[in-house]
C-alpha cells in the first residue's frame, strides 16, 4: 500500500468551499488525463482517465465511491480502477481557519494487488505524493475560482480599469 497527505490553503469560507467539493463530477474534471465523468447515483461514478509513466501511456476506467458526504468538513471515498487490481480510497478534510480561510487535507491510499504489485507500488510510491499535491492545489484554485464575483462585461476589473483610467488620462494630456 502507498499512501499520502497533502494539504492546501483556500481563500474561502468553509461553506464556500463545501459548496464547490460536494459535486463529484468536479472533482473528476481536475484530475490529470481527465477525458470523461459518468455520474451514476448520488454516491457512484465512472471516471476515464488517460494516464502515463514514462512511455506507457493508457486510458483507465476509475470507479469512484463515495462513501460518506459529511459536509461541510468531511468527504470519506473509495475507488477501484476497472480490469486492473488497483483499489483504494481516502478523505477530504476541511477546517475552518479564519473567517474566508479554509484548510483543505486529501489522504489517499492505493493498494496494488496480485503478483505485479510490489512493481506496481515500487513505480507509484514516488508519483502518489506529487499527483495528490497537484490535485489538491488544483482544486484549492478551482474552489477560490468559484467564489470570486464575476464582472459584468461592461465593468472592468479594478486592475483594467486602472490602465484604462491611466491610457486617458494620458491623451487627455496629449490634446491639451
Amino acid at each position: 500500500m502507498i499512501e499520502t497527505e497533502q494539504t492546501a490553503l483556500v481563500q474561502a469560507d468553509l461553506q464556500a468551499t463545501w459548496n464547490y467539493v460536494q459535486d463529484i463530477s468536479r472533482w473528476a474534471t481536475i484530475m490529470p488525463g481527465y477525458r470523461e465523468c459518468q455520474i451514476i447515483d448520488q454516491n457512484d461514478s465512472r471516471w476515464t482517465l488517460k494516464v502515463g509513466v514514462g512511455g506507457l501511456v493508457r486510458t483507465v476506467k476509475v470507479q469512484v465511491h463515495v462513501d460518506e458526504w459529511a459536509g461541510p468538513e468531511t468527504v470519506r471515498f473509495t475507488f477501484k480502477l476497472a480490469g486492473d487490481p488497483v483499489h483504494g480510497g481516502g478523505t477530504y478534510v476541511a477546517t475552518a481557519t479564519g473567517p474566508s480561510e479554509t484548510q483543505i487535507a486529501l489522504k489517499v491510499h492505493v493498494i496494488g494487488t496480485g503478483p505485479m504489485a510490489p512493481m506496481w507500488e515500487a513505480m507509484g510510491k514516488p508519483l502518489l505524493p506529487q499527483f495528490a499535491k497537484s490535485f489538491a492545489e488544483q482544486l484549492r484554485d478551482e474552489i477560490e475560482k468559484s467564489v470570486v464575483p464575476n464582472s459584468k462585461p461592461d465593468e472592468p476589473s479594478g486592475k483594467i480599469r486602472k490602465i484604462w483610467c491611466g491610457l486617458l488620462a494620458f491623451l487627455h494630456r496629449l490634446r491639451s
